[in-house]
């Protein structure tokens, strides 16, 4: 089947720049042609366009928002102050995009972490200051003896195929819930890390393999820089939000990225690619596409993707999470000897953090509703949902915390083109089965996005790593075409 996709567009005659080419309205409907079209704006999809801008090639770039940055999502409180609603933390190993960060002129500043945290067991709010997450003494050691076998396991797995690790079947067969009542008889240790596994992936231990969560510690350096502020995941911000990232590499783009861009179906033969969005189609060598799997499932392919990889994107599910980012006048906590950190076994708004501006002029705790509590509270009202915020944080951190000046939530399940975060996890028996579909491209079609990164998986560093190894991908395939046309 061939639909000469390299065939001039009726009256075409396209003029080139560095970028992108120009668009011709034909019988009511938009056409263009390019070398590479990308679907999805954000940091994966905008790293990828990107990398082949510089390296010559002109690009589409098509997003369904009318926004850029993904996952990612810029917010403001009510005196001004801006929050991140998505993605926001940026710390050590992830020099990927710390990189990018500097090249874009942007700068970060360290998330606060002085004084003790709390942890809220049985209706106690209990402070600490070491490593013991406040837990009773039997069961902070039985945390610990599961902390380091989590790691030992973790440490055997080869990030780049998970599937082909020694073990890797009896990993999968199970899920980490599972590994977790076979391995300890502490309630309160379960219960820890029942509450641990929602703070990373707003999904329940019971709803992914030992082998996934295995696979994104791995990916992550370690479980103790996941959890770790400092020296940790949530090291440092981006000063203004991380949502500039997008924007400044969408403003170098220029009119090569598209928003209310609605792709609905890609067609491939062996001349290129056709993307069809709502009223136009983009005609390209090769096509990335940067979204959610859960999303690229959604749309339609012709020829139909292979059932393997059909398959993964029925069985990867997003995680589910509503954000809060709740101004007060003041950090007041600071003045408790407080650093702002809370986690919770008994609460649906279990973990919380400081996020006030660098300049503490004024005070903001962020914090998350997450997996199965965030199910829940979704079909509560948003007074509701405010009632229950800050009625935790009052809990947590006194009297002072009941008159918030503004409350912003996100969330995430929501968002049409987003359908849960942080990113999409796999239950049991998936990554052995399907895994070698997820990042493979096929024929003409290349894949991107955090889930698909092995270093930093379901992280901003992970996505714009995700970009630039697609964008690779598909220079590597046009320096061979070029090669054999030579």
């Amino acid at each position: 089947m061939n639909w000469g996709l390299h065939a001039p567009l009726p009256g075409s005659n396209l003029c080139h720049n560095s970028h992108t080419t120009d668009r011709l309205l034909i019988e009511g409907r938009e056409m263009q042609q390019v070398d590479v079209a990308v679907i999805g704006a954000g940091l994966a999809g905008l790293s990828a366009a990107r990398t082949l801008v510089a390296a010559g090639k002109t690009v589409a770039v098509l997003e369904a928002r009318d926004r850029v940055g993904g996952r990612t999502m810029g917010g403001a409180l009510r005196n001004g102050v801006p929050v991140e609603l998505g993605g926001q933390w940026i710390g050590p190993t992830q020099d990927v995009i710390a990189e990018l960060v500097a090249e874009l002129g942007l700068s970060t500043f360290a998330t606060f972490d002085e004084g003790a945290g709390l942890t809220v067991v049985d209706g106690a709010v209990i402070r600490y200051t070491d490593e013991t997450f406040g837990l009773p003494d039997e069961t902070a050691a039985e945390v610990g003896r599961l902390w380091v076998e989590l790691e030992t396991l973790a440490a055997s797995i080869t990030t780049d195929t998970p599937w082909e690790t020694d073990g890797a079947e009896e990993f999968d067969r199970q899920t980490l819930d599972t590994w977790l009542c076979a391995n300890t008889e502490d309630v309160l240790a379960r219960r820890f890390f029942r509450l641990l596994v929602p703070a990373l992936f707003s999904a329940e231990s019971p709803e992914m393999s030992l082998l996934h969560f295995l696979f994104y510690l791995r990916s992550g350096t370690s479980l103790a820089t996941l959890v770790a502020t400092t020296g940790g995941a949530q090291e440092r911000r981006v000063t203004g939000g991380t949502h500039l990232i997008s924007e400044r590499i969408a403003a170098e783009l220029g009119d090569a990225v598209r928003l209310g861009t609605v792709v609905r179906t890609i067609r491939q033969d062996a001349d290129g690619v056709v993307v069809e969005y709502e009223g136009g189609s983009v005609t390209a060598d090769r096509v990335i596409v940067a979204v959610p799997p859960t999303l690229a499932g959604r749309l339609r392919y012709v020829p139909p993707l292979p059932a393997l990889r059909d398959g993964l994107t029925q069985q990867m599910p997003a995680g589910s999470v509503i954000k809060f980012q709740v101004g007060y006048e003041t950090p007041f906590w600071r003045a408790d000897g407080l650093n702002g950190f809370a986690l919770s076994v008994d609460d649906a708004f279990g973990l919380v953090l400081d996020n006030s501006p660098q300049d503490g002029s004024c005070g903001v705790l962020v914090g998350f509703i997450e997996g199965a509590h965030a199910r829940t509270a979704a079909l509560l009202t948003a007074g509701e949902r405010r009632a229950l915020v800050v009625s935790a944080l009052v809990k947590y951190f006194g009297p002072q915390a009941a008159e918030p000046f503004d409350l912003v939530e996100q969330d995430w399940n929501a968002e049409e083109f987003t359908r849960g975060c942080y990113g999409g996890r796999l239950g049991a028996g998936v990554w052995t089965q399907y895994g070698t579909a997820l990042a493979a491209p096929i024929d003409r079609i290349h894949w991107a996005g955090a889930e698909t990164a092995t270093v930093w998986n379901g992280y901003m560093d992970g996505a714009v790593r995700s970009g630039y190894r697609a964008a690779d991908e598909v220079l590597t395939a046009h320096s061979r075409t070029e090669g054999r046309s030579a």
